[in-house]
C-alpha cells in the first residue's frame, strides 16, 4: 500500500448531510391550512394533518437527514385536536431542548373573510358550540394569540387566491420554487380513444404509415428501422423541432401557474408505429431543453 493513504482516509471528510426540516402549520380555522398542506405535499414533503401535539416529538425523532426516510416533515396542528391542543406549547419547548429545529407557519385572515369562507361551505367552526360563528372565531383567536406571537412565518390569506397561497408556500421552502415540470409523452392509437389525462394532443397521421410496408409491419416505433422510416419522411423531424419550440412558452406558463404534471399525447391510427417514433423524438428534444420527461406507449401490443 502506498504510504500516506490511511492518513488521507482518516482526514477525509464526508459530505455533510442536509439537516431534517420540520414545519409546524397552524393558525385560524378557514385561513388556508389544508391548502398549505397540499402545496407542501406537491413538493414531496411528508405531511401529517390534525396531529395531536404530544405525538409531534416522537414523529420528529423518526426523521432522517437524507435518503429514503422522512427528512422533510410538515405537521398541521390546530384546535381540531381539542383538549390535546393545549399541550402544544410544552411540546414545542421540549423539541427545542432536544435540539430539534423547526419553523412555525401561522395562517391568518380577517374575521370578515373567515365568516365568508365558513358560510360558503356551510360548516360550523370547531369552537362555535351552541354560539354564533363569530363566537368560535373569537375564542380561537384568544387561544392562538401566544402561538401567533411565537410564529416564525405569518401568512395573511385574506386577499390571496389558492394559487397565490401555493406560491407563497413554494417561496417559503428554500430551493424548491423552481422545481421543474414532470412531463409525460404518451403515444396512442386514435381507434382506441384519446388518453383521458392528455393536456395536449398531437396528430401524426399526416405521415406515411409504416404498417403498409411489409418489412416494417411487425415492428414498432421503438425499432430503429421504423424510427428511421418515420422521421426520415419530409417534414417529420422539422415537425418535432417546431412543436417543441411552440410548446416551450406553454410549459413556462404551467410552471408559473403551479401545474407540475403535464401529459402530451401523440397519436396515430393504431398507436404502434408513427406515434411511438414521434413520441420518442419529442421526448428527446424536451430532455435536451432540460425538461424531466418520461415516455409511455399506451397501445403497444394491442394489435
Amino acid at each position: 500500500m502506498p504510504e500516506g493513504i490511511p492518513q488521507l482516509d482518516a482526514e477525509a471528510r464526508l459530505p455533510e448531510a442536509d439537516p431534517p426540516e420540520l414545519l409546524i402549520i397552524t393558525g385560524m380555522s378557514g385561513a388556508g391550512r389544508s391548502r398549505t398542506a397540499a402545496a407542501l405535499e406537491d413538493l414531496d414533503w411528508y405531511v401529517v394533518d390534525n396531529l395531536p401535539p404530544r405525538m409531534l416529538a416522537a414523529l420528529a425523532r423518526m426523521m432522517t437527514p437524507t435518503g429514503g426516510g422522512v427528512h422533510r416533515l410538515a405537521a398541521v396542528v390546530d384546535v381540531r385536536s381539542r383538549e390535546f391542543f393545549t399541550e402544544l406549547v410544552a411540546v414545542l419547548d421540549e423539541l427545542r431542548l432536544q435540539g430539534t429545529d423547526y419553523r412555525i407557519v401561522f395562517l391568518d385572515a380577517t374575521d370578515d373573510e373567515l365568516v365568508r369562507r365558513y358560510e360558503s361551505v356551510r360548516r360550523p367552526h370547531p369552537l362555535q358550540g351552541d354560539g354564533r360563528l363569530l363566537d368560535g372565531i373569537t375564542a380561537e383567536r384568544q387561544l392562538l394569540a401566544h402561538l401567533r406571537r411565537r410564529a416564525d412565518v405569518l401568512i395573511d390569506t385574506t386577499d390571496l387566491s389558492v394559487h397565490d397561497l401555493a406560491r407563497k408556500v413554494r417561496e417559503l421552502v428554500a430551493g424548491e420554487s423552481e422545481r421543474p415540470l414532470r412531463l409525460t409523452v404518451v403515444s396512442f392509437g386514435f381507434k382506441y380513444g384519446l388518453p383521458l389525462d392528455a393536456d395536449h394532443v398531437v396528430d401524426v397521421r399526416f405521415l406515411t404509415n409504416p404498417y403498409w410496408v411489409s418489412e416494417l409491419r411487425h415492428l414498432t416505433g421503438q425499432d430503429e428501422a421504423v424510427r428511421d422510416y418515420v422521421l426520415g419522411q419530409d417534414g417529420a423531424s422539422a415537425f418535432a423541432d417546431r412543436y417543441v419550440e411552440a410548446i416551450a412558452p406553454v410549459l413556462d406558463g404551467y410552471i408559473n401557474e403551479l401545474k407540475p404534471f403535464v401529459t402530451i399525447a401523440v397519436g396515430c391510427t393504431g398507436g404502434k408505429h408513427r406515434s411511438v417514433a414521434m413520441a420518442e423524438a419529442i421526448a428527446q428534444r424536451l430532455r435536451e431543453r432540460g425538461q424531466s420527461v418520461r415516455t409511455l406507449h399506451r397501445d403497444l401490443g394491442r394489435e
